[in-house]
């Protein structure tokens, strides 16, 4: 068969595409942008059509679905899902079923990276308590996030991916729960096996310290203002203390001129106390929601000259050479000259006994500080300090708890019932999440992903032009005659394992786009579903559970759980077989093959 010159340059194109995901040599999103420019000047992609994909609704909704994700993480919906259930994760052997259980369920609704990184910490917490090794919990988390991808359309952008080319080639899209019946067999039989399966995993794996870790310093010294609306006013301090979990204690209470240090636990707590509180961030932004007091000096946010959007807190740590060291807020008058207000401090080896007003910085002392979060980098250099950039801080915010997950569940009920495009839908729920300033804006567009975007924008007009050009058809007419012979349910075998094969080398959105036209095409030539195939190729891409470089999941546990590269095969392989001997039957049951 004599090759077109379209058919050789879009070919020569995406096969160095191919060479360079895998080299690595770039980052996949200037990779993307190299095939779209090579695309456009050999003339297979118009340079009318060049940014085509950027408009496309799939950008789109995946943009939206990194932004709602982000505001579920930020909610506290988490913690207080996981607080039903801490009664099992209490019980060591029932932590990997519960946490992988819940990745799973948290991934169908929201990005699996995000669902993942919201459970990480929580999975290191609970490994600590059980004095287990991290390493026997995180693998099977990351791989519970892939899997819960498979359940709906929004699970994982690859999904999205397979719902638009359905749409170009059978005139209608994949709809919210069509990838539940195979999804949910797969996550269950799965579960069970990850439940069990860990202990293949080495036992010697010792991870990287976390950000928070490499600080060995006592909690933060807060100065707590007790308002006329806060609950804990009459309660005694050990019952206030009893009802906050983490690390937290009262160490002063400071009543008009009056300061108690290491008061009674039978001390009762009155209205217009300042309270000296010693807790981590967590269990300060617990207190501070439940309690409903105030951060002394967060109330003076209100005079500065900014709106809500533009105010943030940072922690930062006071650098050699400071002209911090050794003098106190007052004297520094940190409100008045750089508009920022001291809210909590800590220091490493002692614990802080004084006021914040009257607090002698020194060198490595780590600090809380609120004001306009454009201007902090500045702020923060002149007044000497380093930003500890790792680290997020919420106090202060107003808890939303469930209004993030209200939100999500409306988007996808309007699109289960057709009312709105996915796309329309997802939009509406960011546009309800910066109306309800549930996330500042600034928030907003750092939780958006651009490199993703950017991949998937540049290669929808490539993999556009592999179709197009008639060269989808010559490489399933390949496969059709490599495969003369074999079976219907041999061939999607093979369109599955090549997909998960594929993966791990390539992001696995850049797979869907060159996989799913060939197995749509390919279907069409044997007379066979197209939806099968398809749906294989959206198993294929989810489930990369061999290598830590196929998806960010993997990656992101191999530094806290101390993996090898060889570490995924051991837990992987037998998954990633098991997949494929549950996958191609469920598929053939859900869509039949004819």
């Amino acid at each position: 068969m004599t090759l077109t010159l379209d058919q050789m340059a879009v070919f020569i194109i995406i096969a160095g595409s191919i060479v360079l995901f895998i080299t690595e040599r770039w980052r996949y999103d200037i990779i993307a942008l190299i095939a779209l420019f090579a695309s456009v000047v050999t003339g297979v992609v118009p340079a009318a059509k060049a940014f085509s994909g950027f408009s496309d609704p799939v950008v789109i909704t995946v943009g939206a679905i990194l932004i709602i994700s982000a505001a579920i993480s930020r909610s506290g919906f988490i913690d207080y899902a996981l607080s039903l259930l801490s009664r099992f994760t209490e019980k060591p052997k029932l932590q990997i079923t519960v946490l992988v259980a819940m990745v799973m369920t948290l991934s169908a609704f929201m990005n699996n990276v995000g669902a993942l990184a919201i459970l990480l910490p929580i999975a290191l917490t609970f490994a600590k308590k059980a004095g287990r090794k991290p390493s026997e919990l995180l693998m099977p988390l990351s791989f519970g996030s892939l899997l819960g991808g498979l359940i709906t359309l929004i699970g994982t952008p690859p999904n999205l991916l397979i719902s638009r080319i359905r749409n170009d080639m059978t005139g209608a899209p994949f709809q919210m729960f069509d990838f539940a019946p195979v999804g949910l067999t797969i996550c269950a039989v799965a579960l069970v096996y990850l439940s069990f399966a860990w202990r293949l995993l080495p036992k010697d794996r010792r991870g990287t310290p976390s950000p928070e870790d490499q600080f060995v310093i006592a909690d933060y010294i807060s100065e707590v203002v007790v308002g006329e609306e806060a609950v804990i006013a009459g309660k005694t301090i050990k019952t206030i203390e009893n009802s906050i979990e983490g690390d937290f204690s009262i160490v002063g209470v400071i009543r008009g001129d009056e300061r108690r240090l290491a008061p009674s636990s039978q001390t009762k707590i009155l209205a217009d106390d300042v309270l000296l509180v010693e807790a981590d961030t967590i269990s300060l932004k617990s207190f501070v929601d439940k309690a409903k007091v105030a951060l002394a000096g967060s109330k003076e946010t209100k005079d500065l000259s900014v709106t809500s959007d533009e105010v943030g807190i940072v922690e930062a740590v006071v650098r050699e050479g400071s002209e911090m060291i050794n003098s106190t807020p007052g004297r520094l008058r940190l409100r008045h000259r750089f508009n920022i207000n001291l809210l909590a401090a800590r220091r490493a080896g002692t614990s802080i006994k004084s006021r914040l007003r009257d607090l002698r910085f020194r060198e490595g002392d780590v600090i809380v500080l609120q004001g306009n979060l454009d201007a902090m980098p500045e702020t923060l250099s002149e007044i000497g300090c380093l930003p500890l950039a790792e680290r997020s801080v919420q106090l202060g915010r107003p808890q939303q708890t469930l209004l993030p997950a209200l939100i999500l569940a409306v988007a996808v009920l309007l699109t289960m019932f057709d009312v709105l495009p996915i796309s329309i839908s997802f939009l509406g729920g960011v546009l309800a999440i910066a109306l309800l300033r549930i996330m500042r804006l600034n928030e907003i567009y750092k939780a958006i992903d651009g490199p993703v975007l950017v991949l998937l924008g540049a290669m929808i007009p490539v993999t556009e032009a592999l179709q197009s050009s008639g060269g989808t058809e010559i490489i399933s007419s390949a496969i059709a005659s490599v495969s003369a012979g074999m079976s219907g349910p041999m061939i999607l075998g093979v369109i599955l394992v090549a997909s998960m094969l594929i993966t791990p080398f390539l992001n696995n959105g850049a797979t869907v786009l060159l996989m799913a036209p060939i197995a749509g095409s390919l279907a069409h030539k044997l007379g066979l579903s197209v939806d099968a195939f398809l749906m294989a190729v959206a198993v294929g891409t989810s489930c990369d559970f061999l290598t830590p470089i196929g998806h960010q999941s993997n990656t992101l546990v191999m530094g806290p759980g101390g993996y090898k590269f060889s570490d995924y095969w051991r837990l992987g392989l037998p998954l990633s077989i098991l997949v494929v001997v549950l996958g191609v039957p469920l598929i053939m049951l859900v869509w039949p093959l004819k």
